[in-house]
């Protein structure tokens, strides 16, 4: 009976699906990918295209993986590993301490129309043939796999505005800034939004301050999500080359960057800038720049220098 059935940006208000109409100040649509309210903010419809790409997902019991010599040290290792091949990859880590292996794995989308859906069922022994040929462990771990999901990825341009032009509704999160799962930021960046919004709110004395921090909070945080957005769909075209001349050039990089990594960690000099490694983790200036952020030091640096001009 809590569902967001209708949204008034004007007043404004949200009518619930019992009929009860909730009014505030400001509405804040951090309502996920499947916004209701971004459609009130771009004024249409807001469909989403297919990229081309889903998921299979499963988790495995930690137990069965210490069974096996090959895939032991998944579990004994805290670490993130990603498999490439042509057309897809597939990514498994350690959930729920080392209780399971949780595996995402990209794959060609066959599926006919455009329903975005976490909870379709997917076939299993489809999900075997499409990394057929890949490595031993790979193998070994699709066969501890007993029934699978099958996400379809879906895709948004960024939007040119996350703000109602009455200024009194504002998106948040994936429900304006969808990311696709490439590079592992969709969660981060709502954090951040959040982390901004309620700092720059923090100040709010007024109900006259509501638009103009509104938009103070897009200004902070439009260009550094849309640069991850757009990070992040890049990744679905390194991860998925052909065996070929661009795949060995991505792979001889990578191991490039992992053989620095190793230095480092014995205490030695890093010997490579990194710059543009095909590895976006690996990059350092990329890399400063995606976790070195700080929420609540840029929202406090704008107030400092506009606060006064609001009060």
């Amino acid at each position: 009976d809590c569902r967001v059935v209708f949204v008034d940006p004007s007043k404004p208000s949200v009518t619930l699906a019992s009929g009860e109409v909730v009014f505030a100040d400001l509405i804040i649509g951090a309502d996920g990918v499947k916004s209701v309210t971004r459609e009130y903010v771009v004024g249409e419809p807001d469909e989403p295209r297919a990229t081309g790409d889903a998921a299979y997902r499963a988790l495995i019991p930690t137990e069965k993986l210490l069974q096996d010599d090959d895939l032991r040290p998944l579990v004994e290792n805290t670490e993130s590993i990603i498999w490439m091949g042509p057309k897809g990859h597939i990514v498994g880590y350690n959930i729920r301490a080392k209780k399971e292996y949780n595996l995402v794995m990209i794959h060609p989308d066959g599926a006919e129309g455009g329903v975005e859906s976490w909870t379709a069922g997917g076939n299993v022994e489809r999900m075997k043939e499409s990394y057929k040929g890949w490595n031993t462990v790979v193998q070994k771990l699709l066969a501890l796999i007993p029934s699978t999901l099958d996400w379809k990825l879906m895709d948004r341009d960024p939007l040119p505005s996350w703000i109602h032009k009455d200024g009194k509704l504002a998106l948040l999160g994936d429900s304006c800034h969808p990311m696709l799962p490439y590079r592992a930021q969709g969660s981060a960046m709502a954090i951040e939004d959040a982390a901004v919004l309620g700092n720059i709110f923090s100040h709010c004395s007024d109900r006259s301050q509501i638009a103009p921090l509104l938009y103070a909070y897009q200004s902070l945080r439009y260009e550094r999500a849309t640069a991850t957005q757009t990070s992040s769909s890049l990744n679905r075209h390194i991860f998925h080359h052909p065996d070929g001349p661009e795949q060995e050039e991505r792979d001889r990089e990578m191991r490039a960057a992992m053989e620095d990594a190793v230095r480092v960690a014995r205490g030695e000099q890093s010997t490579l800038a990194l710059a543009g490694n095909a590895n976006q983790w690996a990059d350092k200036k990329k890399s400063a720049i995606q976790f070195g952020y700080d929420a609540d030091e840029e929202a406090e640096k704008w107030w400092l220098m506009n606060g006064d001009k609001l009060m």
